[in-house]
């Protein structure tokens, strides 16, 4: 067969993504969509128009040669494939799962102007699946600099940055809080979303090739501070992420029963409550969960609950829970990714839209029985455009849970700026660092992904680890000062 002509690559329609049976996987864990087979990948990499300016790139935080790892695949030649897509980025498996894609390459394909965009993010996976399984493009270190440079966090920001700086020739030592790296990928992400697997499987391979030194168990403004770290490394890169949870401020927020969004994810997946689910283990999962916001943490929070009901209900042999998201906009401003949003109505989820909670009601033993909110109208825009809700008069209720979830965003814990005089930060408590090169206002430290930006996503974290490492080799290497 022929090369497909434009117009004929124009007709194929977008290959959709094999999911797991909806009613299945409410009462599992395992990976909801289950990727491409060969042949779907090899169609849809066909639908590639291969653009001379192509725009898909320019939606790529991390710049990923789009076009050329996607003609390799498509040509058949996986091992070209993966050389092409490690040029930019080191997590395709990961980024492949979670990343916005539909807003980032794909919001930017022309394909995607008159009709739907190449699956970019489906097929990235797919690329960095082989590459998992393979282990075709060894990451490769230069002859060692003796500069040695310490990374706070094992997360997307301080991995990207540990990776691109090791492959440098610098020696890194990457500081992680917990007892295993990952960061969010690990304790924040579902199993079903992010398998735990792969998320090991990219780290073990770059760290063991790099020769990383990981310093697991160590907490920056307690085990270490920025300052003595300063005394013995000649650089520092804060990849600490957004940890803090953020409450409404309304009566009863401290009663039995309520929790961040963080907490609840960190018992689930870091503590593995999903594999004993009961009262006696990490997490209590109620009978009638309310997830308050509408963002992916939330998504991830209600459909772990909907998965960890299902499985409580089938061992005790009694009827699954219910739950709910409560939002106060429409579906029209929901800011998880549409992907997640349909999956948790697929599921079962309860979408409670234009309500606000004003009260958490508790019992005798103040623990929570019920959500006192009120219905909310959209009102006129303000100056970002957006429409703001408006209560609307008389029109409280109650709601009957006995759990309150919390995903109203995170900013960085206070603790990381012990000892760390001359890093500025702004009112919301994040680090104030250069877009374009992750400096902060002290010297020899950089710092990028949620610590800076507070809560945003994996692959952004991953650019700015990315151009903090680009400036910190170029400082290190004498190519440029420290004005």
């Amino acid at each position: 067969m022929g090369e497909l002509t434009m117009q004929e690559r124009m007709k194929i329609k977008r290959h959709a993504m094999p999911n797991q049976d909806q009613e299945a996987r409410r009462g599992n864990f395992s990976e909801v969509a289950l990727g491409y087979t060969a042949e779907m990948a090899r169609k849809e990499a066909d639908r590639c128009l291969q653009c001379k300016d192509p725009q898909c790139i320019k939606g790529c935080p991390v710049g990923v040669m789009i076009p050329q790892f996607i003609k390799a695949l498509r040509e058949g030649d996986m091992v070209k494939a993966v050389e092409w897509m490690k040029v930019k980025n080191n997590l395709p498996a990961v980024c492949g799962r979670v990343c916005p894609q539909e807003v980032q390459c794909e919001g930017h394909c022309i394909l995607g102007k008159k009709g739907e965009a190449v699956a970019i993010g489906r097929l990235e996976r797919f690329v960095g699946d082989f590459e998992l399984e393979h282990r075709t493009c060894p990451l490769v270190k230069a002859a060692g600099t003796g500069k040695k440079i310490a990374v706070v966090g094992s997360g997307p920001a301080g991995l990207t940055c540990s990776v691109d700086l090791a492959r440098q020739g610098h020696h890194v030592s990457m500081f992680e809080s917990l007892h295993g790296p990952g960061g969010v990928l690990i304790y924040g992400i579902p199993e079903f979303r992010l398998p735990k697997s792969v998320v090991h499987g990219e780290i073990g391979y770059a760290v063991d090739c790099l020769g990383i030194e990981l310093k697991t168990d160590h907490v920056i403004g307690r085990s270490f501070t920025l300052g003595e770290l300063l005394e013995d490394y000649d650089a520092v890169f804060l990849g600490t992420g957004a940890g803090l949870p953020s409450f409404m401020r309304i009566p009863g927020i401290n009663l039995n029963g309520v929790m961040s969004a963080n907490e609840f994810l960190t018992r689930v997946n870091l503590m593995k409550a999903y594999q004993f689910p009961d009262y006696d283990t990490p997490v209590r999962i109620g009978k009638k969960v309310a997830v308050i916001g509408a963002g992916n943490v939330a998504m991830d929070a209600v459909r772990c609950s909907v998965r960890l009901q299902r499985i409580l209900a089938e061992r005790n042999a009694t009827a699954p829970g219910e739950a709910h998201i409560v939002y106060r906009r429409s579906s029209g401003e929901i800011p998880a990714r549409m992907e997640e949003y349909h999956h948790a109505r697929e599921e079962g989820v309860i979408f409670d839209l234009l309500t606000n909670p004003v009260e958490i009601l508790g019992d005798e033993k103040r623990a929570v029985k019920g959500l006192r909110c009120i219905r909310m109208e959209l009102g006129e825009p303000d100056k970002s455009g957006r429409r703001q809700p408006v209560p609307v008069e008389g029109s409280e209720f109650v709601m009957d849970v006995d759990t309150v979830i919390m995903a109203l965003g995170t900013n960085p814990n206070p603790i990381v700026f012990v000892d760390a005089e001359g890093l500025d930060r702004t009112r919301q408590g994040t680090a104030v660092a250069d877009a374009a090169t992750g400096r902060t206002m002290k010297k020899r430290v950089w710092a990028g992904g949620d610590v800076v930006t507070g809560a945003a996503t994996v692959i952004s974290a991953m650019g700015a680890g990315k151009r903090a490492a680009a400036d910190i080799n170029a400082f290190l290497k004498g190519e440029n000062t420290w004005d």
